[in-house]
Order: structure tokens, then C-alpha cells, then sequence
């Protein structure tokens, strides 16, 4: 899997601090500099201001301004099984990639067999890999190989069959039907500064499906280089509390 911020709101912390002072502030921010309107907040400096008041709006629950920076991250090569759990976030904008108009009829089989076009979980080849609702904990070799031998098997004959149905005309909107759950596509999604941090609670928890919290996981890095303090923050104090932020 491939994560890639595309666009993001520029100074992105400025926006949410202003918005938040905005909230308190006898003046227009609009008519002030930037200097001004944080005037009254402690710190030595302007980011000290600005780490200040983010973790005072973090801390007491002020989530608000946080509504106001957006990103748009890629993915590629997430499987239909994570895009189903992801795209349950209603406040994310989605644009998923077409199995519809886009058909992989092109696709060699001998690579869906070495790992391509279809996710592979780790349970498939980790012997010690123990999942959510998972009956046993680790399994011996000889298990572990029939599980994977099983598993790309299937996809494969799966892809093979799928290409066979595109051939013998049927249209790739009802071809795509045999295709497995773990079929990768590539999402590109929009979401502000705080239902990302509510994605995170749900997504990024220990509980969370494997694919899933490492997308997540990958996001949240994103998000920490484009805005520093919020996100550095939200990983030092807030990350462990599930459901901290609701949508």
C-alpha cells in the first residue's frame, strides 16, 4: 500500500487558531494580524502560542476549529474489504477507482500468484499471525503453507476466470463479480483536521483490522509533517482514547 498527501490546507495550525480565537475575540480577526489575534495567549514566541493554544483546545474538547484545514490523501493498493470499512466515515469524500470502467484484463496471472492486484493478509503466510475471532494462535509450517497454497490458488483462478468472462464479452461492471474482496484499488479521500483524528480513534486502535490501522498509521504520519503540533499532540495524549472525538 502506497499513502500520499496530494493537497492540504496551507499554514494549516494558523487557520485553527484563528478560528478558535475567534471565538473569544472583542475584534474582528479578519481586520487583525496574525501576531495580534494571539497576542493575549502564552508563549515566547508565536509557535509557542500556537502549541499552547492547540493543546489547550485538545485537552478541554474544543474540536471546532480543528473542522476548518483540510488533506487529500491517494491510496494505492488497498483491498475492496478496507475500502468497505473506510468509506463507513460519511464526513469523507471519497473517489474510488472504477471496476466498472476500468477492466484488468491486462493483468498476468503468474503475478496475482506472486502477490500482485490482490492483498494478501498476513495470516496467509505468518504462522504466528493471530487475527480478531481467530480460533487458534500459532500454527505449524505445514498449515501455514496449505493456508497460502489455498489462498493464491483461489485468487488466482479468480482473476483467470474474470478475464476469461471479459473475453467472452460480458461487460466489466458484471465480470468484476467473481473477483475476491482482496482485490487492491486506489481511493483518493478528503477530510478535515478533526474527523481524521476521528478516523484514528476508530481506525488506528489495537483492535482495529490489520490494513486498515496501517493505512491509518500511514495518514497519521502524513498528517504530522502537514500539521506538526495538532497531530504530534493528538499522538502523545489523545491516540489511546477510543472515541475520544465524535464525528
Amino acid at each position: 500500500m502506497d499513502v500520499r498527501l496530494l493537497e492540504a490546507t496551507d499554514d494549516p495550525e494558523r487557520v485553527i487558531c484563528t478560528a478558535a480565537r475567534n471565538d473569544y475575540s472583542p475584534t474582528f480577526v479578519g481586520d487583525q494580524t496574525f501576531e495580534e489575534t494571539m497576542a493575549e495567549i502564552e508563549g515566547d514566541d508565536i509557535e509557542d502560542k500556537k502549541q499552547t493554544l492547540i493543546g489547550h483546545l485538545l485537552d478541554h474538547g474544543h474540536f471546532g476549529p480543528f473542522e476548518h484545514p483540510h488533506a487529500t490523501f491517494a491510496v494505492e493498493g488497498m483491498s475492496r474489504s478496507c475500502m468497505a470499512q473506510l468509506t463507513r466515515h460519511r464526513h469523507v469524500s471519497f473517489d474510488v477507482q472504477s471496476m466498472r470502467y476500468v477492466a484488468f484484463d491486462d493483468v498476468d496471472p503468474e503475478e496475482v500468484r506472486e502477490g500482485a492486484m490482490v492483498v494478501t493478509p498476513p495470516s496467509a503466510s505468518d504462522p504466528n499471525w493471530v487475527g480478531r475471532n481467530q480460533s487458534t494462535g500459532s500454527v505449524d509450517e505445514e498449515t501455514v503453507a496449505e493456508r497460502e497454497r489455498i489462498f493464491r490458488e483461489s485468487v488466482t483462478r479468480s482473476v483467470e476466470e474474470y478475464q476469461r468472462l471479459l473475453d467472452l464479452g460480458m461487460p466489466p461492471e458484471d465480470a468484476r463479480f467473481v473477483l475476491p474482496i482482496g482485490t487492491e484499488v486506489n481511493v483518493v479521500m478528503t477530510m478535515n483536521a478533526r474527523m481524521l483524528m476521528h478516523v484514528a480513534d476508530m481506525r488506528a486502535a489495537a483492535d482495529s483490522q490489520w490494513e486498515i490501522r496501517d493505512m491509518t498509521e500511514r495518514v497519521l504520519d502524513l498528517a504530522e509533517e502537514w500539521c506538526p503540533i495538532t497531530f504530534q499532540h493528538y499522538e502523545e495524549h489523545m491516540k489511546n482514547r477510543k472515541n475520544r472525538l465524535a464525528p
